[in-house]
């Protein structure tokens, strides 16, 4: 009988540490902070990689009203006759255990089938990062989708390791910023080299864009 007491109250003192460690994370996550830019999204050169931008027409009420963002950028890249759509979300704010809406939810909602899911190494700045590489259909059409999360301390492609990193953040650095970064080319021949091109210069500019 000894064993079992023991085993129980363990588990008892288990519980009790977790619910105590619970409630002094939400308490802090309560007083979280707001991280803004140190530069705007909008000043991310429209000349990038051999690409030149234009706008895209403006999110909806609808849709803003969805994504919730501080602020965001949606630019269509042209170059040599390939359009590689752009998209970058900022939240100065994220709330832990929570993530932003993720390409792998969004897609199949707009009638998007994935077909394909891959990740692919960028490299930027002397290193090289992971994010996630989908092939994508809709009726007779196909497209290829990059997309990661950029903050200023990392660049993450996973969503459930995305948000344990968050509420790391929350807790130590009492900062939940972030970004979710999105580009999409036609799935042809070629598209992909110059999508990884794009990506490249994109993250040491959205780097820049936090400060780092």
């Amino acid at each position: 009988m000894k064993p079992l007491r023991s085993t129980v109250s363990l588990h008892w003192i288990a519980t009790f540490l977790l619910l105590v460690t619970t409630l002094t994370a939400s308490r802090l996550m309560a007083r979280r902070r707001s991280e803004f830019l140190i530069q705007p999204l909008n000043t991310i050169d429209r000349q990038i990689a051999g690409f030149t931008a234009a706008d895209n027409p403006v999110l909806t009420d609808e849709v803003l009203a969805q994504l919730k963002p501080t602020s965001y950028l949606s630019r269509t890249y042209n170059k040599s006759g390939l359009q590689a759509d752009l998209f970058i979300a900022f939240y100065a704010q994220q709330r832990a255990g929570e993530s932003m809406h993720s390409p792998k939810h969004c897609l199949p909602g707009a009638g998007w089938e994935i077909f394909d899911y891959a990740s692919a190494a960028i490299p930027a700045g002397g290193r090289r990062y992971k994010v996630n590489k989908y092939r994508v259909s809709r009726e007779t059409e196909r497209r290829l989708v990059l997309y990661w999360y950029q903050s200023k301390q990392r660049i993450i492609a996973n969503e459930y390791l995305g948000k344990l990193l968050l509420a790391h953040d929350a807790l130590l650095q009492n900062s939940t910023s972030g970004s979710i970064v999105r580009i999409i080319v036609p799935d042809r021949p070629g598209a992909f080299e110059a999508a990884r091109e794009l990506a490249s210069a994109i993250i040491l500019q959205v780097q820049r864009c936090f400060g780092g």
